[in-house]
């Protein structure tokens, strides 16, 4: 069943290609022009929220929680604002992800399934599989080929995260705000020691296998 997306955008530009990704990669979509417009048009069948905060009337911060305590579903920022600590106030009113323009596309799409997986298994047991890797989210485990990896707080996310998206590259950007928890600490050469220590415990598990492949220039993902 089709998942259904609200885009809450001003520039009507900017909402006809989020519309026409979206509706391309088999969401449903619902668009609105201002916040207020936004609170009406939200209902039961919306699954996740892009979020313009620049808005006529309220502002994005505004209608945030008022979104939440209509019917909370994922809401991702979309903004032209880099500077960290506005993220951080806007996660503070509730949203759940934050992604700059201009963005990638694939980047986007790879959020939002990220977003609606984890959405949907709220108050679930969760346990990824990749292969013949077990990732335990209940008790932060990961076993490899029937070994228990002893992973860091950061390797076991930046595992999670390719694990929950499986078949899409997770840029930098989006690592960096993801496993870093949108602290402004994370560089490239951080990134590479991680996946390198990353790489090297689960070759101690199995060594016959490479599980993560490098994007040059855009980030990792899974090897297929």
């Amino acid at each position: 069943m089709s998942k259904t997306i609200l885009i809450i955008e001003d520039d009507k530009e900017i909402s006809d290609m989020l519309r026409i990704l979206l509706v391309q990669n088999g969401y449903k979509v619902i668009c609105a022009f201002s916040g207020t417009e936004g609170l009406l048009v939200h209902n039961s069948d919306v699954s996740l929220i892009l979020l313009d905060i620049m808005l006529p009337g309220k502002s994005g911060e505004e209608i945030i929680c008022e979104l939440k305590e209509n019917h909370n579903v994922p809401v991702i920022i979309v903004s032209a604002i880099h500077d960290v600590s506005k993220k951080v106030d806007l996660f503070s009113f509730g949203a759940d992800d934050y992604i700059t323009k201009p963005f990638h596309n694939e980047e986007l799409l790879a959020r939002i399934a990220v977003r609606l997986r984890s959405n949907s298994n709220i108050g679930n047991s969760e346990q990824l599989i990749y292969k013949d890797i077990i990732l335990n989210n209940s008790d932060f485990s990961v076993t490899c080929c029937g070994k228990k990896a002893e992973l860091s707080k950061h390797e076991f996310a930046l595992l999670k995260l390719l694990m929950e998206n499986p078949s899409r590259t997770c840029t930098k950007s989006m690592i960096y705000d993801s496993v870093w928890d949108y602290e402004n600490s994370a560089d490239d050469n951080t990134l590479n020691v991680h996946i390198s220590k990353l790489r090297k415990k689960l070759k101690e598990c199995n060594p016959n296998e490479d599980y993560i492949e490098t994007v040059w220039g855009i980030g990792y993902r899974l090897k297929k």
